[in-house]
């Protein structure tokens, strides 16, 4: 299924005659990635919980009822739309049959030199990247055994789905993240080791270098994460 997906304009703002828009910053969009199951919300929590006011985590907006231990705002479709509409919305984008936003505070938080935080689609890259000026991308990866589980436990899906969602290609294979965050130790550790990246993205975003985003698609992953001195993050 393609995404559907917005970065807060209409139509007519988007003519060939309009000049492009000027991405924006100096704070850098930390775009966390990786496939269901493999605990992104656990480690964003932990993060957020160990954060200051540098990093801003804005909360998402998605059409369906939240799960256990999921933090966002439950909207129907009629209510995200008028809100889209509004303008309340940084970025939306359609995955699954779902609605999904990154609220407008996402754009002053950056403006305001913040780390904004948010889990994402990996088909939005592209649309984060021209949107952004400083796109830095954290991938959470997990072993396969480790996510099915994790799927099953959830218990959102039939096993058929489940099935289908771990065969699922991933939408942006060549793109290059610019930390990798191995997800199967402490949800601690791996919040900690997602923090640095996060520290890592704002000290260069405000030191004015190159952005991180830009990195060419074939080159190698430049900086796996680990966390303090005694291992590579692993978090359940």
């Amino acid at each position: 299924m393609s995404d559907a997906v917005s970065a807060g304009t209409s139509p007519a703002a988007a003519s060939p005659a309009a000049p492009a828009p000027v991405p924006l910053g100096p704070g850098p969009f930390v775009a966390v990635v990786g496939a269901s199951g493999v605990g992104k919300d656990a480690l964003l929590g932990a993060a957020r919980a160990r954060s200051g006011p540098d990093a801003h985590f804005p909360r998402r907006a998605i059409t369906r009822p939240p799960g256990p231990g999921e933090d966002f705002d439950a909207l129907g479709d009629e209510e995200f739309a008028a809100a889209a509409a509004r303008g309340d919305y940084a970025v939306t984008w359609r995955a699954h049959g779902l609605s999904y936003g990154i609220p407008a505070t996402a754009d002053a938080a950056v403006r305001a030199g913040a780390a904004v935080v948010a889990n994402v689609s990996r088909s939005m890259l592209d649309v984060l990247q021209a949107r952004y000026a400083r796109l830095v991308v954290v991938r959470i990866t997990v072993s396969e055994d480790v996510r099915a589980a994790r799927l099953r436990e959830r218990g959102r899906e039939a096993a058929d789905d489940i099935a289908r969602r771990l065969a699922r290609q991933d939408p942006a294979p060549d793109r290059v993240a610019d930390h990798e965050v191995r997800n199967h130790g402490t949800v601690a550790e791996g919040g900690e080791a997602l923090l640095r990246a996060i520290r890592a993205a704002r000290a260069s975003a405000l030191a004015g270098s190159a952005p991180a985003g830009s990195l060419p698609a074939a080159s190698p992953l430049p900086h796996p994460i680990d966390p303090a001195p005694r291992g590579r993050t692993e978090t359940p």
